[in-house]
Order: structure tokens, then sequence, then C-alpha cells
């Protein structure tokens, strides 16, 4: 039986003072102003038709036909038409979680395939089922760290996201955690810096390869310094890189993580996207989320269960190592599909197509008088520019020449206003880099 809950002005009165507050209003005193509604009076309703039509005409406003050499964390891939016809069919899109391992064999197995791609992919000994993105990913990864250690100290690299650096500070703006970030030099770690930085207060090291500009780094002697204090190393990684670079477990990271978009999800405006995870063995206990294995049901037929489930929803919730109570499966299962239509062979030559192409690029930017392209340091598909002029007008003057000309960099780092990252994916074809760089010369001249 339901209870009834009066919503009389006493009620009201009396619930606000218990969380301590006057009124309503208080509630909203965080939101700004000039962000509250004008208004409340809304139009009349319309039509399904009406609403269409309109919708129609508001989608024809975007700038849909941009050719993109953008990148920081999310690129224009492409996808195969299998990937989209085999995850739309409906006993995967219409699954949700698989709480009854009996009634889920086929969405158990997909996930597990999924993890086992990953710690492949990655060189590491066991993944979770997927987070919601890369910037979440990265941030239990951090909580991950501290509960192991029983540390609460952090080094941040230069190089990790600026991104995914705001996504961790806001999730642990209530929490007790000491967070120290080094600078990038040339393009690289600063070895120096997080040495100095370095003791056994610390739980982890946050790098990232390649890094926000692009640039490929061997972090070896990093973790092995910092196993040396017992503090666990965190890779942010690129996944498609992988297909050429060394690996976040052949350097000895304890926890990896990054952005799945790559591994055959459109862009589709901002997601949904997929955040992966893997980490050694010894740690699974402290991983979040939820993890797929491999067994034997009562007949010996190979089947497939909740390993572990450490979520708020499955046990106690202080016991719980993290509150996310679903994840992107859907997605997840995308990205293994198309891992699995390119291979291993086909996996290495797209992250070669990728570079050799980003190369292609770099070499025609330089003919441009007055732009000089960043070569301190190795790249894979994005690497950095500086312009003779603020990065953010020459992005804005491009649009109107067709491209998405890059990510400017002055938005989140100080004196860098001239400086830009361009992405170059496979899809990009030369007749599309030439057009580029001779836009580029035009804006610029």
């Amino acid at each position: 039986m339901i209870p009834y809950i009066s919503n009389t002005e006493k009620d009201v009165h009396d619930m606000l003072k218990v969380i301590g507050v006057s009124s309503i209003d208080d509630l909203f005193d965080d939101i700004k102003p000039h962000h509250n509604p004008k208004s409340f009076n809304l139009p009349d309703g319309k039509s399904e038709f009406e609403v269409l039509e309109h919708i129609k005409r508001l989608a024809s406003k975007n700038a849909a036909g941009l050719i993109p050499f953008i990148g920081g964390g999310y690129y224009d891939h492409y996808i195969p038409s299998a990937v989209t016809a085999l995850v739309s069919r409906g006993e995967f899109y219409t699954a949700y979680t698989p709480y009854q391992p009996e009634c889920s064999q086929g969405t158990l197995q997909a996930l597990y395939e999924y993890q086992s791609a990953i710690c492949a992919l990655t060189e590491m000994e066991v993944a979770n089922a997927s987070l919601y993105d890369g910037g979440t990913a990265l941030y239990e990864a951090v909580m991950m760290a501290a509960r192991i250690t029983r540390r609460d100290k952090v080094i941040m690299d230069g190089g990790v996201s600026p991104i995914y650096r705001k996504i961790i500070r806001t999730y642990t703006s209530n929490l007790n955690y000491e967070f120290q970030e080094t600078p990038v030099v040339h393009g690289q770690s600063s070895r120096e810096e997080i040495g100095k930085l370095l003791d056994k207060d610390t739980a982890a090291v946050i790098l990232q390869n390649p890094n926000f500009f692009g640039t490929i780094d061997d972090h070896s002697d990093i973790v092995k310094k910092a196993h040396e204090l017992g503090v666990l190393v965190i890779e942010s990684v690129y996944p498609v890189s992988l297909g050429l670079l060394k690996t976040p477990g052949a350097m000895g990271a304890d926890i990896v993580t990054g952005e799945g978009q790559s591994l055959g999800l459109p862009l589709n405006f901002g997601g949904p996207y997929l955040g992966f995870m893997a980490t050694r063995k010894k740690y699974i206990r402290k991983m979040p989320g939820r993890i797929i294995g491999e067994t034997l049901d009562v007949n010996g037929k190979r089947c497939f269960v909740n390993t572990l489930q450490a979520r708020e929803q499955h046990i106690r919730r202080e016991k719980a190592t993290s509150n996310i109570c679903t994840n992107v499966s859907l997605c997840a299962l995308q990205s293994v599909i198309y891992m699995s239509l390119l291979g291993k062979q086909g996996f290495k030559e797209l992250a070669q197509l990728n570079l050799d192409k980003a190369e292609f690029a770099r070499q025609e930017i330089e003919k441009i008088e007055g732009v000089e392209v960043k070569r301190s340091s190795p790249t894979f598909n994005e690497f950095t520019v500086c312009l003779p002029v603020d990065a953010s007008l020459v992005a804005e003057a491009m649009i109107d020449k067709g491209f998405a000309a890059g990510f400017p960099l002055g938005r989140y780092y100080q004196d860098m206003e001239k400086y830009m990252i361009v992405a170059v994916t496979e899809k990009r074809t030369k007749e599309e880099i030439l057009a580029y760089v001779q836009a580029l010369r035009e804006v610029l001249v």
C-alpha cells in the first residue's frame, strides 16, 4: 500500500526546514540569474507534422557538411555498414541489464568478448563491461587507485586532456583529495617535475598517450619510478593508436582507461560514447562496474555470468566501488563488433593509415608561410600547429571554407591562443587535405 503524502504548504515548509532552507527558491541559488527561464508562457501546441517541419528547419541551420580536422579525444573514423546492421538487431538493442544470466547469455557473451578485446588491445589482464565515457572512466580510475593505496594525493600530467582533468576535479570537488599538475616539456611528460612530486603519500600518476597535443611518449621510466614508491600509474589511451604504439600494459601501467568512441561509434553530436577500463588481475576487486566471466553450467556447457558486480544496486552502498547503476552495453557491443570486423591486421593497417595521412598533412601545412608545425616530439594522427594569429579566429573563418579546422588551445591553456591541434583520420582524402591547406593559406593572407 502506497502512503498518501499531503502537499500542503505546511508540509512543504516542514520539509524545507529539515534540509535547512527557508524557501524553494533557495534550492536554486546556485543557478545564475541569467540562466533562469525568462518566462513559462509557452506557445500553443503543434501537430506532429508541424513539429517535424520545424525541427527540419532548425536542423538545416547546422553546418553539418563541414569536413572535420578536429580531434581532441573524439574522431571521425569510418564505421563499416555491417556494424550498424548487426548492432541494430532486436536481440541486442532491446536488451538492458543482464540480471538473469540464464535469460541473457547472448548479452553476457557479447560483453565478455568486449572485455577480452579490450584486454588484448591494451595488454592488460582484466577489463570491466564498460563505463560511460573516457572522462568518467579516468575519474573512476583515480577513485580505484585511492582505494588500493589508501592515499589521497594524485599527480596529473599537463598532457592529459583538460576536459578530463576538469571532469576529475568536478567529481572530486567535495572529496578530500590533493591534485598536483605538472607541465609538458617539448610535448613530453616532465620527468623532472613528476619526480619532484612523487612520494609515499601519492596514490597515482595520471598520464596520457598520445597526449592532448598529439605527441607520443613511452612512460616506462615514469612507471618504474612510481612503483618504487608504491604509486600506481593510470594511463589514458587513444585505442586506435594501439594498432602501432607500445601498449600501456607493456609500459607497466596499473590501470588503463580511454574513450571508446573511435571504436566504431559515430560522433552523434556528443554521444552516447563508451568508457573502457582495464587493470591488473590483483586489483580486480577494486574495479568499478560489472565484470562478466565464463564458466560451465550444470550440464558442463560453456556459459557466462556476472562474476563481480560491486555496484550499489547489488551490495551494501558503503561497500560499493561505484554508484554507476548501469553501463553503455550497446555501445560496448558496437565497439567489439567493430574490432572483430577489423581484426588484428586490420587494426594495424587502420593505425598506419592514420599516421601516414597525418604526416602528409603536416608536411603540406608546413609549406604555409608563417605557420609552424611543432615537431619536438613524434605524433600519431594529431599534431599541434602555431599560427601567426589567434587560432579561434582562424577556426571560425575556416567554417566558411567548409572545414572544422582543428581544436584551438587558447581556451584551455594560458598563452596558447595561437596554437591549434589538427587531427587527420583514415577518412581524410588527399584532395581534402590539399583543399584544407589551400583554405588555411587563404584565411591567413
